[in-house]
């Protein structure tokens, strides 16, 4: 395997110089997110010119509780959730952690830094009697595989009693509410991480939530600081989360288009295996071959350094987009 080549999605960067003579513009079908993204109208300008106010926090979180359908005072608001996963670490008093395995690898990355007893599982709710913590993605990134909300939930009470953590990375879940852990009763033992950037495709502006029990927010709250959001994204996340219209029409549109690149991609011989409506999880007979033939037609997508015949694609923004896949693929298929 060619670990060069195994690059994040996103380093569009990266791309251009490894392939210099691919043609452009190039299409980034790399990450899970949303290609159309919120055209928020308010008017942020005044905001980088002081500190972030309190009142802009309180808007903020008040417009983001009322979307998950949670108190304000159950979530802490953050630069995106890449941090709150860097920092549970230093927060949760645990030893034994089990993370989902082909999962999003920054939780693997988090709970090993920080000296825990790692182990991975494709369903790790099995591994509840042998573990302090569990760890998932729901929906999982790059696959799909969704754990429903009840199963969750008693994985949770199970935990719980014995004083550990159920973590669930939420960061797809704006695509389907109805599976999310913060429509339950219960915080003990519970922790969830919410991400802005992927369903409202403004992942530059670093907006994330965790939602936790009282002194692990407070616990949070110390490490991240007095202004770990700034004022632009704030005022941003409070107009976005506040337009539900946006939100319902923008899951519609979304799964339309997903349906119409599965189409696509079955049309050219990719075996479409899962995914979300901001990605798909296809199976291929050589990985490599494929990423390095659309690659060097100016696609980028994602692959993977533990499946040879795995690729994650996400949503075209056009329907140029769409068909300069479709030729990139006719020409790359024996």
């Amino acid at each position: 395997m060619k670990r060069g080549i195994l690059l994040h999605g996103g380093a569009l960067d990266q791309m251009k110089a490894r392939f210099p003579d691919a043609p452009r513009p190039w299409v980034d079908l790399s990450t899970g997110i949303n290609p159309w993204p919120y055209e928020y109208s308010v008017d942020y300008s005044l905001s980088v010119h002081h500190l972030p106010t309190a009142a802009q926090f309180d808007a903020c979180a008040r417009a983001m509780s009322s979307a998950f359908g949670v108190a304000p005072e159950q979530l802490v608001l953050a630069p995106g959730s890449e941090l709150l996963i860097r920092l549970l670490p230093t927060i949760l008093s645990v030893r034994r952690v089990c993370v989902a395995a082909r999962s999003y690898g920054d939780h693997a990355s988090a709970w090993h830094s920080a000296g825990a007893d790692l182990t991975e599982s494709l369903d790790p709710l099995d591994e509840i009697d042998q573990c302090d913590a569990v760890v998932v993605c729901n929906p999982n990134n790059p696959d799909g595989r969704r754990w429903s909300p009840d199963r969750l939930r008693v994985a949770q009470e199970r935990l719980a009693a014995k004083g550990g953590w159920l973590i669930v990375d939420e960061a797809y879940m704006d695509l389907e509410p109805e599976y999310s852990m913060l429509a339950g009763q219960s915080t003990d033992g519970l922790v969830v991480l919410r991400s802005f950037g992927k369903f409202f495709g403004l992942a530059g502006a670093r907006l994330g939530a965790l939602f936790a029990p009282p002194s692990i927010l407070e616990a949070m709250s110390a490490r991240l600081g007095v202004w770990p959001v700034s004022g632009p994204t704030l005022a941003i996340g409070s107009e976005a989360y506040g337009n539900r219209n946006w939100q319902v029409e923008t899951r519609h549109r979304l799964a339309s288009a997903r349906a119409e690149l599965d189409r696509a991609l079955r049309r050219h011989g990719l075996d479409v295996v899962g995914g979300t409506d901001l990605f798909r999880f296809v199976r291929t007979e050589s990985a490599e071959t494929s990423w390095l033939g659309l690659a060097g037609q100016g696609i980028y997508t994602r692959r993977f350094d533990w499946c040879e015949k795995s690729l994650r694609i996400g949503l075209p923004a056009s329907d140029e987009s769409l068909e300069r896949l479709c030729n990139a693929l006719r020409q790359i298929s024996p």
